[in-house]
């Protein structure tokens, strides 16, 4: 059985995370080629997927001698999985303290505020 999977990836697990959701179903050579700069060993690649796998992130199938790999969880998810991570983490968990440092620390154009009030006031109308 799986072990549960851990709150957040690593940088490798994520380039090849990103293979995946990208690219859909992919044998380790095929994730080797689209990996890009700079380039993993197929050796580091194939124990990254199992590490994945391990984790939940990814799962496999035999197609004639090979694995295939295919992410077991949607991009999104992942997102939301690390942001409730770092949220918790660096922020007491608190979504204002985290807007709140954003838009101290970047520049937000004036189309990104108007997008953030409108969400704001379509929280509002929700709650």
């Amino acid at each position: 059985m799986p072990r549960k999977k851990s709150e957040t990836l690593t940088e490798a697990e994520y380039r090849l995370m990103s293979v995946l959701w990208d690219r859909g179903d992919s044998a380790v050579s095929e994730v080797v080629d689209a990996i890009g700069d700079p380039p993993l060993a197929y050796n580091t690649v194939l124990t990254t997927l199992r590490i994945l796998e391990q984790k939940g992130y990814v799962k496999h199938k035999l197609s004639g001698r090979a694995f295939i790999y295919f992410a077991a969880i949607e991009r999104d998810e992942a997102q939301s999985t690390a942001v409730n991570s770092m949220l918790s983490r660096f922020f007491g968990g608190s979504p204002r303290e985290l807007v709140l440092n954003l838009l101290k620390s970047e520049r937000v154009d004036d189309a990104e505020l108007d997008r953030l009030r409108a969400l704001i006031d379509a929280a509002k109308g929700n709650g």
